[in-house]
């Protein structure tokens, strides 16, 4: 997930909390981004492993990359847009803290006037790969002949309404897209056909207004379009205790798990499930997204598993701890044997069997 924002919205104090990171906020050079990995707390591999006791636990990571300055147009090119394309999802931190020894570059806090602006920048990032793709492509589709020049014409007719959307102020995630229309613009990864969350960076002071701003903000949310909240400030300090003295901390206050729940809702938004392997080796959690098949599950395990599938013996996560193995549960008929196209489910254990 990319973190993005205007500056001195917070996008570091973000990363930091949810990363654990400690990374220098408000210093870095324009080109320079920072990627952390979080390891996602899951109660079903923590008991699975306490369970069979295998020699290592892995549990599933997301990615977060924190891109530097603030989102403008002057940074509209070059390696920037280009490593924001390549991620799942975008998180637009949203400033909601007042603090005068930061001011805010466009003179006050505005939240639903942030958003806009960033929905606007996304959107001439956009325009302009659609100019580039157009003017390249016109030439070749007037100079081609047959089934070449067809596709190319419906290339064309197809940018060319994608931009006349996108000019009229609708992002592609909220445009009538076809299956195969996606499929045709996936490769040019645009930022507003990524799913978006914005996240509202609120201060200490503003915690109690929390309800008040998600209600004003998610009022103008879109399709595929999702609102949370942190005080990144205070997740970035509670960041620095240990988990028994952070929670007594977040309990005398009434605090949130802001970090928590973030993750759960991340996890959520990019629509991934969570299989589970498990053998004396290791324990692991494997994230995938909802409609993965047997096979596709296998792949992720291991690419040999996916060309040499035969199938999958699969029980679920609270079956597996009932009857204590896998073995038990062949024994009840608890364990099923299924084949490559079945549909994998958050939860699920498989002991994959393939051939090379």
């Amino acid at each position: 997930m990319g973190i993005i924002g205007l500056a001195r919205v917070g996008k570091t104090t973000v990363f930091n909390a949810v990363t654990r990171g400690h990374v220098a906020t408000g210093g870095y050079g324009p080109t320079e981004a920072h990627i952390g990995a979080v390891k996602l707390p899951d109660d079903r591999l923590e008991r699975l492993s306490a369970h069979f006791k295998p020699k290592r636990t892995t549990p599933a990571e997301l990615r977060f990359l924190d891109f530097p300055g603030g989102f403008g147009r002057s940074e509209v090119e070059g390696p920037f847009i280009q490593a924001l394309g390549r991620t799942d999802a975008l998180i637009h931190v949203v400033r909601a803290f007042a603090n005068e020894a930061v001011p805010h570059p466009l003179g006050n806090v505005d939240p639903l006037r942030d958003i806009e602006t960033m929905n606007m920048e996304l959107a001439f990032a956009d325009l302009a790969l659609l100019e580039r793709r157009l003017e390249r492509l016109e030439p070749v589709v007037r100079s081609a002949r047959g089934e070449e020049r067809d596709a190319g014409e419906r290339e064309i007719a197809l940018l060319q309404r994608l931009r006349h959307d996108l000019e009229a102020g609708t992002p592609l995630r909220a445009q009538a897209l076809t299956g195969d229309e996606e499929r045709a613009i996936f490769h040019y990864r645009f930022l507003t056909a990524r799913p978006l969350l914005v996240l509202l960076n609120l201060g200490e002071e503003s915690l109690a207004e929390a309800d008040k701003l998600e209600e004003m903000v998610r009022a103008g949310l879109g399709p595929r379009m999702s609102l949370a909240f942190l005080c990144a400030e205070l997740e970035m300090e509670l960041g620095e205790l240990t988990e028994e003295e952070a929670a007594q901390f977040r309990s005398e206050l009434g605090l949130p798990e802001g970090r928590q729940q973030l993750l759960r809702l991340c996890r959520e938004f990019l629509g991934l499930i969570t299989f589970f392997t498990v053998n004396p080796e290791e324990a692991r959690a494997w994230l995938v997204p909802q409609g993965t098949t047997a096979v596709q599950g296998a792949g992720k395990v291991h690419s040999d598993m996916e060309r040499g599938f035969i199938r999958a013996e699969v029980l679920s996560w609270e079956e597996m701890l009932r009857h204590g193995s896998m073995a038990e549960a062949r024994k009840h008929g608890a364990l099923r044997l299924e084949g490559k196209n079945y549909i994998v489910h958050d939860g699920d254990i498989m002991h994959i069997l393939f051939s090379v």
